[in-house]
């Protein structure tokens, strides 16, 4: 049985003292640390599951909702709750004013003698008790609830997102050139900007909780408070309120420009954002570029460009304090009740303006968007055609625009089916022809993420999806099992039929081996067999593979085509195969559709027809013919090659996020105040709290001259004060107080911006640095939260805090000091309160940091799992996996609510006891005031108000310096990652000459490698001679050695013996300068978000000429000529990752920007297994020259003209000559491959032909 809240069984008076919070805080003080199953469970109303179904009614618009602002619909969730607040508003109002007024009273007592007095002194000695204490009862009630609404909220919102996201267009984004000014009128979202929505904007939203409080509070509050100057004052207070009432419109105006500059900040921060994003996902790619200083910088000025918008926010927030400081000086009214009111409407003004902004960008976000068809057209497929699948006389586009004008910076894809095509169900249906056909856009169309563009009254399409769809994306993404029950018999097959047992056979821990975000730790080979053996294992009955064949050597692929594509498992369903070989896999087939390059349809049939007489009779011709000149790999599953042992372990690559225990470190507190203080952070720090003191000291100032010339008029008659001189004196000290108010917010203002940039410079430049083995095991999500939501504490909340903790502090000592001058008696109770306020926030702060520290822990894998579902949108989509990831979803935001939750209430805990503690103190000393020291009015009323004000610093202190310690929690994890493992250091000695490299000499001796410094040696002793301009081909079965050879050369791994580049030793050079003259290019590249010219020279450091150069010599020119006004340029745009792009297309434009990198040496992964033949050809020739090639190779049939071939096996060079040579060995490891296969013949003939 569930267990349930403590709230929904605590007593009254356990919920209005918080003592249901008691277990918590005594466990957590007791052992300094806290389990999350040791937390108050969440109450069953606020599980994600509930809230969605009371939610979203009225905030989603396919839930039933009607479409409007997301606020109302919060407001008409959450109306009782609000109705609520706005009673204990309207007490802590009532409350507050209750306190002069009982002052006022007890002194008019004490001037009177007591005279006609209606009321006891005591009376009011009690009301000064119970003001306080039910004021704070009051506040603490208000944000209790009002909490509880948030934590709601924020769930709700965060589903909102979520759900939104699954309906939204995977690439809506259109392709116009980077720097276009054109806008869609439909938001394109990035991931950076859904990173920032469901943290820097739900925090917004949080912050601006008081909204109630301008509302109703302060009107209230401003209306008693005049009331009570009316009964002391008489008719002034009229004219005060006049004055007060014409003034409103300045704030209000500033207010706007304020709300204007907080977006602009915001938009800035989504571009940092999604660029640190982008440099995590792609961080790989840049490390072993040597990118790292230059994509710092980048990242830097995307900070810098924040921090201008950041500050100029604190200077309108400065000047908005000022006209706040300077309007009671207009109204005359100085009095504390109005003055404070309007002084602390100040924050909460612009805390609901940065909520205000934030509900903006989600509610574009959840009305912008632009969505799928499913959500916005109505059904679109013929009755008769429902168990059909296939088109009719239609178009598809990436977006809604695309069948408009395209402009020459524009291309829009346009897939058009000019007559009806329908699939054979039940069969193999291949569609295929050449790169830049439309191929992978053709299984979009069908799965509805294209937008249907009918051309004729009997335009149709269809793809029924009630017995089922599994979908085969040519990126990885998830595992095997997926959604699907687990059956032992059918994994087993699966695994046999999709060429896996060998792979699970070298990994650590069999099939429990994490794979890692985006599968990093797999090949190429292996991404394509786990993505497809999901697909085969599902039930589905209809399964759409994308070109699962393109990324496996031949006898892999003829393996998985006639294993698993015509095997039991897939017989009888109906498959839909992307693929580029058809000459392999029309055996098995029965219908072909074959597409143009300008993405019409060219031609359909059966496979007969079209293989015997059709147009693919020549191109399945030529493709035999290639395929007979390629080898078997030793990827192969029936290898004779011995296994290698591996010792197994539990799999895990991802390690957990460690929660620190205790306070927070002195070495994290000395990062922030020395990053703070710059060059002289004594210096600083000095100057700045003496500022702060001076600023005290000017504000008492002020506060004794009002009071000063008030005394004039009791000592003189009113005729003889000198009005004028008064009000100048005491407008001087308040000029000069808000001089120094200034000049020590523009201080810490520029302390706060350095210590952003320092910090957050030093967060990026440490993950750029971390070593591979690093990225392996840390989630993207953890590396986004410290740039968001931890980076955020440090640009506000922590700095922020300084000032006021600073001023609290002095005010609670001065007025203690004050009252010990008059009444030393109280030196006992003011230090026992003291000390009782000091025990209580430690043990408060013992049970804060753990919970804070949970929360932190857990909003990450909310942020992933968000950053997950995007990257595999299209699969969840095509398998019908919402719910799955949804309910995953819920969980992970049940967990967040949870300690979000009890982090609120714990807050409310010392909140109300020091708020009693400081009220007994106050009565007590009015109680020795009136019985025991019988002194006068002015007197009493003088150490009341220092009693009253030390008890309010008191809270104060107490709240803001735990709230302080709690905040420093970022600061914690922020100086963790600052102190990772990092790879070696940039140093002077290791800058290469000028000159270097001249040449792709390469000279390897006795390298080992290993990919820790603990771990086992994965290369044994390696020693090699390549001379440049050599082109070696290096083969090997999975887990020889192959892509530990290529890391090692690149010291991504830490290795033993030398290697020399060009005369240098690779060891003593830095690395970004290494990595920068070594060219590698994987199997599926990733491409940066921005345009073409972007992509290849990603720093301007080449001319355009060049550029189009490269792209030619990659064979891109060998399709511009078919692809007519969609032809790409440098201009066009590419998406993040180069999501927008087939993997062919890709690697075309990988192959490109090595090409102007000039690099002297060049490694290719299997880096044209998407090409087609032709280009293959004509690059292989464009890159002979002076260049060294390193070819690591899937398909042999590549490498059999390289002047010399390496064989690799368990990390050992088993073989290493020239092809003629090993085929000249006998019993030879090569020449086996070459002698046991079909083709021979042919492949002698390669090496004869090649001499």
């Amino acid at each position: 049985m569930k267990e349930p809240n403590p709230e929904q069984t605590a007593s009254v008076l356990s919920i209005v003292l918080f003592s249901f919070l008691d277990r918590i805080v005594v466990s957590a003080y007791r052992n300094s640390h806290l389990k999350e199953e040791e937390l108050d469970p969440l109450r069953d109303d606020d599980t994600a599951i509930f809230l969605k179904q009371r939610s979203f009614p009225h905030l989603d618009v396919f839930s039933g909702s009607k479409k409007r602002h997301i606020v109302f619909g919060l407001l008409y969730i959450f109306r009782w709750e609000f109705f609520m607040l706005s009673g204990l508003i309207l007490l802590r109002a009532l409350a507050t004013v209750s306190s002069p007024i009982a002052m006022n009273r007890l002194l008019r007592y004490l001037e009177t003698r007591g005279e006609d007095a209606v009321v006891q002194p005591w009376v009011w000695i009690v009301l000064l008790f119970l003001a306080p204490t039910l004021e704070s009862l009051g506040s603490q009630l208000y944000l209790f609830i009002n909490t509880h609404v948030l934590v709601r909220a924020e769930a709700i919102i965060t589903e909102l997102v979520f759900a939104h996201s699954l309906r939204i267009r995977a690439k809506a984004e259109t392709t116009k050139a980077a720097g276009s000014a054109g806008k869609s009128k439909k938001s394109k979202k990035s991931q950076g900007n859904l990173n920032n929505l469901v943290t820097t904007d739900l925090a917004s939203i949080v912050e601006s909780r008081d909204f109630l409080y301008l509302v109703l509070f302060m009107p209230t509050q401003i209306g008693l408070c005049i009331w009570f100057l009316y009964a002391i004052l008489g008719w002034a207070a009229w004219v005060a309120l006049a004055s007060i009432v014409l003034l409103i419109p300045v704030p209000g105006y500033v207010a706007r420009l304020v709300q204007r500059v907080h977006k602009e900040r915001l938009q800035r921060t989504d571009q940092r954002v999604q660029s640190v994003s982008e440099a995590m996902n792609m961080l790989r790619m840049v490390k072993l570029f040597g990118w790292e200083p230059k994509i710092a910088d980048r990242i830097s000025e995307k900070r810098d460009e924040e921090l201008v918008w950041m500050r100029r926010r604190r200077l309108w927030d400065l000047f908005n304090s000022l006209i706040n400081q300077i309007l009671p000086i207009f109204t005359m009214i100085a009095t504390f009740g109005t003055y404070h009111t309007i002084f602390q409407t100040n924050s909460r003004i612009n805390q609901v303006i940065n909520g205000k902004v934030s509900f903006d960008r989600a509610n574009d976000f959840l009305q912008k968007t632009e969505l799928l068809d499913a959500f916005t057209e109505e059904d679109i497929t013929d009755a008769e055609m429902d168990e059909n699948i296939g088109f009719r006389n239609c178009a598809f586009s990436w977006t809604k625009n695309a069948g408009g004008p395209d402009t020459a910076l524009q291309r829009n894809f346009l897939l058009k089916i000019e007559k009806e095509v329908v699939f054979e169900r039940g069969r193999m249906n291949l569609v295929g022809l050449t790169l830049w056909t439309g191929k992978t856009s053709l299984l979009m169309a069908l799965l509805g993420e294209l937008h249907w563009i009918p051309s004729s009254p009997d335009s149709w399409y269809n793809l029924p999806r009630r017995s089922g769809v599994a979908y085969a994306a040519q990126e990885s993404w998830a595992n095997i099992i997926f959604d699907t029950p687990f059956d032992e018999e059918r994994y087993k097959k699966v695994l046999f039929q999709c060429a896996l047992e060998p792979d699970l056979s070298l990994f650590q821990a069999g099939d429990n081996t994490e794979v890692g975000e985006k599968g990093l730790t797999l090949s190429g080979g292996q991404k394509a067999r786990l993505t497809l053996a999901r697909a085969v294992y599902s039930k589905a009955d209809i399964l759409l593979l994308d070109d699962p064949l393109a990324a496996l050597d031949v006898h892999t692929s003829q393996w998985i085509v006639e294993k698993c594509l015509g095997g039991d498992l897939v017989a009888g369903r109906t498959v839909i195969l992307i693929t580029h070989n058809v000459a392999l896999a029309h055996p098995i087939a029965s219908f072909v559709v074959t597409l143009d390059s300008d993405g019409g349809l060219h031609s359909q049939g059966s496979v007969l027809d079209l293989v015997t007489r059709g147009p693919l009779a020549a191109q399945i011709r030529e493709e035999e013919t290639l395929r007979k000149n390629q080898l078997e790999e030793t990827d192969h599953p029936d290898s004779k090659n011995p296994k290698v042992p591996v010792a197994k372990t539990d799999g895990k690559l991802v390690v957990a996020e460690e929660i620190q225990v205790g306070h927070v470190s002195s070495s994290a507190f000395k990062m922030f105040l020395v990053a703070m203080g710059g060059n002289h952070p004594f210096l600083f720090f000095f100057i700045l709290f003496g500022s702060i003191f001076i600023n005290q000291v000017l504000g008492v100032l002020r506060a004794w001259t009002l009071g000063f010339w008030a005394l004039q008029y009791d000592e003189h008659p009113a005729a003889e004060v000198p009005v004028v001189f008064y009000l100048l004196l005491f407008a001087g000290v308040v000029f000069l107080y808000n001089l120094c108010l200034s000049a020590i917010v523009v201080f810490l203002l520029f302390g706060q911006l350095r210590s952003s940039r320092v910090i957050h410079k030093m967060l990026i430049e440490s993950i750029l640095r971390a070593p591979l083995r690093w990225l392996d095991v840390t989630p993207t999500s953890r590396v986004i939260a410290r740039v968001t939501s931890d980076m955020g504490a440090i640009d506000s909340s922590l700095p922020n805090q300084i000032m006021p903790i600073s001023g609290r502090i002095l005010i609670m000592l001065t007025r203690l000091g004050t009252i010990l001058i008059y009444a030393p008696i109280f030196f006992f109770p003011g230090a026992l309160v003291g000390a009782l306020g000091a025990w209580i926030g430690q043990i408060y702060t013992s049970a804060q940091l753990p919970v804070k520290r949970l929360r932190s822990n857990a909003r990450a894998p909310v942020i992933a799992h968000l950053g997950a579902v995007i990257a595999g949108l299209v699969s969840i989509r095509a398998f019908d996996a919402q719910s799955k990831f949804t309910v995953e979803l819920f969980s992970k935001i049940n967990r967040y609510s949870r300690a979000t939750r009890n982090f609120s209430n714990l807050q409310r805990w010392v909140a109300m006891r020091i708020t009693i503690l400081g009220s007994l103190f106050s009565a007590g000393l009015a109680t020795y005031l009136v019985y025991v020291k019988q002194a006068n009015a002015s007197e009493t009323g003088f150490l009341l108000s220092m009693a009253v004000a030390f008890t309010s610093a008191l809270l104060i202190t107490v709240r803001l310096l735990n709230e302080f310690e709690v905040q420093a929690n970022s600061l914690e994890r922020l100086h963790e990652y600052i102190h990772i493992e990092h790879e070696d250091p940039t140093t002077e000695l290791g800058k290469p000459p000028a000159y270097w490299p001249g040449s792709g000499d390469l000279k390897v001796e006795h390298l080992s490698a290993r990919y820790s410094p603990d771990g086992p040696e994965v290369l044994h002793d390696l020693s090699f001679h390549i001379k440049s301009g050599q082109r070696v081909g290096i083969v090997g079965r999975t887990g020889a050695g192959k892509s530990s050879l290529t890391l090692s050369l690149l010291r991504c791994i830490p290795t033993e013996g030398t290697v020399v580049y060009d005369g240098l030793l690779t060891s003593s050079l830095n690395l970004d300068a290494l990595r920068s003259n070594i060219t590698i290019i994987p199997q599926v590249p990733e491409l940066l978000s921005g345009s073409l010219r972007s992509n290849l020279d990603p720093f301007g450091q080449y001319d355009d000429e060049e550029l189009n150069y490269a792209l030619r010599a990659a064979g891109l020119s060998a399709l511009q000529n078919e692809m007519g006004e969609d032809r790409m340029t440098l201009d066009s745009s590419i998406s993040s990752g180069g999501s927008s792009l087939s993997v062919g297309e890709r690697q075309i434009i990988a192959l490109a920007r090595a090409i102007v990198r000039k690099s002297k040496l060049l490694v290719l992964d299997e880096a044209t297994s998407a090409i087609d033949a032709v280009i293959q050809t004509a690059l292989r020739k464009e890159l002979r020259g002076d260049v060294s090639l390193l070819i690591v190779a899937h398909r042999l049939q590549t490498i059999m003209d390289a002047d010399k071939i390496m064989v690799l096996d368990a990390g050992r060079i088993v073989e290493f000559d020239s092809p003629k040579a090993l085929l000249e060995i006998e019993n030879g490891r090569f020449r086996g491959m070459v002698d046991d296969s079909d083709d021979r013949d042919a492949l002698y003939a390669l090496v004869i032909a090649g001499r």
